[in-house]
């Protein structure tokens, strides 16, 4: 039996929309049910009522280097077993790279930005202490561990940083396969209030940060196939910037497992997403799910079974033949049962048992020296 253990948790922020925050809950409701205590250290705008497995300590900063300096004068770790962090910090016992390796980022991202976007980046501060954060991190030494939630993270962080790949733990992302899935009734019931048509092939892109997430390639793309196919935007974004008579904008949606359900496709075409916990999610309720090569996910597909992986975004005339393809209401029901199948085996409870275990390894590690 694994000796139960006092976990502090770090994250900066809070977005009721945002993946990283509902995959900690997920994951501190796991711990908190095996007997485990677990407090977090967040920002001032992390609501006390979305923090309810325990201690909640929120310190005043306002920005990413301040929150470091904060968590560095508060000393977290003299109060816990293992202090894992989600946010990049100065160290940590443990840092789960869910939000992936920023300078990889910033990497893919200037092979398709403009003059002016290449230039922002030397002089945009959030980005020179995003990086000397990562630094601090990786090439220093202040993660003693580390968790990347995909192959292509930990490839990275070796790369860009040369922090020892014995280090580094692969840990796929999980979400509650079982209350992602929906029956036929529900499904009509939210397509009708979508006023989507029996004949409409309904591709969902959900998430924010539309420029990262490739929703102009997407549009591209649906404006190149079918003319049956819709493609419902949900999430945060600046929709002046994306406009077509094909996308109907949602905003942040409440009953996302409701949107699921009337969707027939997931869209992700990204330009960098670590692991995408919407496709994993998509995956859950049984949608082919379309993304690329710079996107974690796309390890655990295989092309033509659960959906399709293509190399480029930028080459959206092989995302409109992948639309093209799932279209098929026959194909998408046949693959279906396939799909949910690989879903399973990405239960949040999988997740939680493996990270329990590494927790448990840094905390014997952290006591014997």
């Amino acid at each position: 039996m694994t000796e139960k253990l006092t976990i502090g948790f770090v994250r900066r922020g809070f977005s009721s929309s945002g993946g990283a925050e509902a995959y900690l809950k997920r994951l501190a409701a796991g711990l908190v049910e095996n007997g485990h205590t677990v407090r977090l250290y967040a920002s001032t705008d992390w609501p006390p009522n979305e923090w309810t497995f325990g201690q909640l300590t929120r310190l005043e900063a306002h920005s990413a280097i301040a929150f470091a300096d904060e968590i560095e004068k508060l000393a977290p770790g003299a109060e816990c077993d293992v202090l894992m962090s989600f946010e990049r910090i100065w160290r940590c016992d443990l840092y789960r790279a869910g939000d992936g390796v920023h300078r990889s980022w910033l990497e893919r991202r200037e092979k398709s930005a403009g003059p002016f976007q290449k230039l922002s980046r030397f002089f945009n501060r959030k980005h020179s202490a995003t990086l000397a954060l990562e630094e601090s991190l990786f090439a220093k030494g202040g993660a003693a561990r580390v968790i990347a939630n995909s192959r292509m993270v930990k490839d990275e962080i070796v790369r860009f940083y040369g922090f020892p790949a014995g280090k580094i733990d692969v840990v796929y992302n999980g979400v509650l396969v079982g209350a992602l899935q929906r029956d036929a009734e529900t499904r009509a019931r939210c397509r009708e209030t979508l006023g989507l048509g029996e004949n409409d092939v309904a591709v969902l892109f959900a998430g924010s940060g539309w420029e990262r997430k490739g929703l102009r390639f997407a549009i591209d793309a649906i404006e190149n196939a079918g003319s049956d196919l819709r493609l419902l935007v949900a999430g945060r974004g600046e929709q002046r910037k994306f406009r077509s008579e094909r996308a109907q904008f949602l905003g942040v949606v409440e009953d996302m497992p409701g949107l699921y359900a009337a969707a027939d496709i997931f869209l992700a075409p990204t330009l960098y997403d670590p692991f995408s916990n919407a496709c994993l999610e998509a995956l859950a309720a049984g949608l082919p799910v379309i993304t690329t090569r710079a996107n974690g996910f796309s390890e655990i597909i295989e092309t033509g079974v659960h959906g399709t992986v293509v190399e480029d975004p930028r080459e959206t005339g092989e995302i409109r033949d992948a639309l093209v393809f799932w279209s098929d209401s026959a194909r998408r029901e046949e693959a279906c049962a396939g799909i949910r199948d690989l879903a399973t085996r990405f239960d949040i409870s999988a997740n939680v048992a493996r990270t329990l275990e590494i927790l448990a390894q840094v905390a014997a590690r952290a006591a014997s020296t």
